[in-house]
């Protein structure tokens, strides 16, 4: 490589980095023991305040969701925690049936008809479904519109993803009062978000007609904790069906790692990225798993290939399938209309605080926006410092118009008495 390069050692590869820093002198820390690293890393961590040390009302893409414990006792059982990619159906057995339930419980959500198992995040596989889109519409109709109020980071995932592809994204930056109205022969496909951004619930039925009419491909993200109580994706007409899956039995953790599901329609199975897993029969006629279809480069010719995954995050979809599994269809409704209900309630009670209002009267699930009396930041930094509280998100930072505005996020693991301190401590900051 040297040679390639036209350099002849590594010292001249490295001599236009200066000597002082190149080899700075390392004012490090006598040696520990593995016994006082363990004190100093727990003294670490014991400084850092987490969604279980008190109030959380923050949502925003990542959800504060109950994760019970037979999840993380099936994920750490050494066949499912330390497995790759099941390469050889004939050892992996288990996986590959755990991805089949998990793909055949994410149909039953979304209802649509095929699932993959997985993407990287719910951003991710946003992008994904762009990607899926153009090869569907074979590479025909190069222009993207996304409604303003999917995901900010989402949109963001998209146009980094398509870069340098030659689309046309439009319609995020909520110039247009109507998504349909950008709608031609030339867009391949619309992206929504329901419950969108803010909590809100919509009928998607208008919108789906609207963009069928034209040949547009209806994307939609999706809350999977919503879908336990209400109208799947699928039953509006939509064509791919995308979401985080985090909050089915993968907890917070820090920020990662998450879960990306997708979902589409049987007749588009052939432009999904990722991997999906069938059953079948052997030889003799038992049941089997395999990889049905896997368009990884990896696996086939990189100029067939539909995306570049290399791998996924195959053990929180793990999670996600033993969540399901475990709370059933009674379960995921019942975690559905906890959350209804307590955010409902929440909403009820910080409106009747002077100086707090709802931006419109517009049905929503579990996130609900209030206008504030003062920024959002100093309010979050009161219920922090004064309460212990973790506040809502700063709409502000991604929409200008919503400056003053906090997204508060309410699931089943905030009892009535949290509900009530946060009242509380704003009817505090109101005064």
């Amino acid at each position: 490589m040297l040679a390639a390069i036209g350099v002849r050692s590594i010292e001249e590869l490295f001599e236009d980095v200066p000597e002082h820093v190149l080899f700075p002198a390392l004012a490090l820390p006598p040696a520990l023991s593995e016994m006082e690293v363990r004190w100093e890393m727990e003294m670490l961590a014991g400084a850092n305040l987490t969604a279980a040390d008190g109030p959380c009302f923050l949502g925003a893409g990542a959800y504060q969701h109950f994760v019970p414990a037979v999840v993380d006792t099936v994920l750490r059982r050494g066949e499912f925690y330390t497995a790759y990619t099941p390469y050889q159906p004939e050892i992996s057995q288990g996986t590959l049936q755990a991805m089949f339930e998990y793909q055949t419980m994410i149909c039953d959500l979304t209802g649509m008809e095929v699932s993959n198992a997985s993407h990287y995040d719910g951003a991710t596989a946003t992008a994904e479904a762009v990607i899926a889109a153009i090869n569907i519409q074979r590479m025909k109709r190069r222009k993207v519109v996304v409604s303003p109020f999917v995901h900010p980071e989402y949109r963001a995932v998209v146009r980094t993803y398509t870069q340098g592809m030659g689309l046309t994204v439009v319609g995020d930056d909520g110039a247009a009062a109507d998504v349909v109205s950008l709608l031609d022969e030339g867009t391949a496909c619309l992206i929504v978000q329901y419950p969108d951004f803010l909590g809100r619930i919509e009928d998607l039925s208008d919108l789906a007609k609207a963009a069928h009419a034209v040949g547009v491909l209806l994307v939609v993200v999706t809350d999977p904790v919503a879908l336990g109580l209400l109208k799947p994706p699928g039953a509006f007409g939509a064509d791919i069906v995308v979401g985080e899956g985090q909050g089915m039995g993968a907890g917070l953790n820090f920020g990662g790692p998450y879960l990306g599901f997708f979902a589409t329609r049987k007749e588009f199975v052939r432009k999904m990225a990722g991997r999906l897993v069938g059953q079948t029969n052997d030889q003799e006629g038992n049941r089997g798993f395999v990889l049905t279809l896997s368009t990884r480069e990896q696996h086939i010719r990189r100029e067939k290939a539909s995306s570049n995954i290399c791998t996924n995050q195959g053990l929180v979809a793990l999670a996600a399938a033993v969540y399901m599994a475990a709370l059933g269809k009674c379960g995921m409704r019942q975690v559905a209309e906890l959350c209804y209900h307590k955010a409902h309630y929440a909403q009820q009670r910080t409106l009747e605080i002077s100086g707090f209002s709802a931006i419109d009267d517009r049905p929503f699930f579990k996130e609900f926006a209030v206008r504030c009396p003062r920024p959002v930041q100093e309010i979050n930094d009161y219920l922090l410092d004064e309460w212990g509280i973790i506040g809502g998100y700063d709409l502000g930072r991604d929409y200008p118009d919503l400056k003053d505005h906090m997204l508060l996020c309410v699931t089943e693991m905030n009892p009535r008495e949290d509900i009530d301190a946060l009242v509380e401590a704003l009817q505090e900051v109101a005064l």
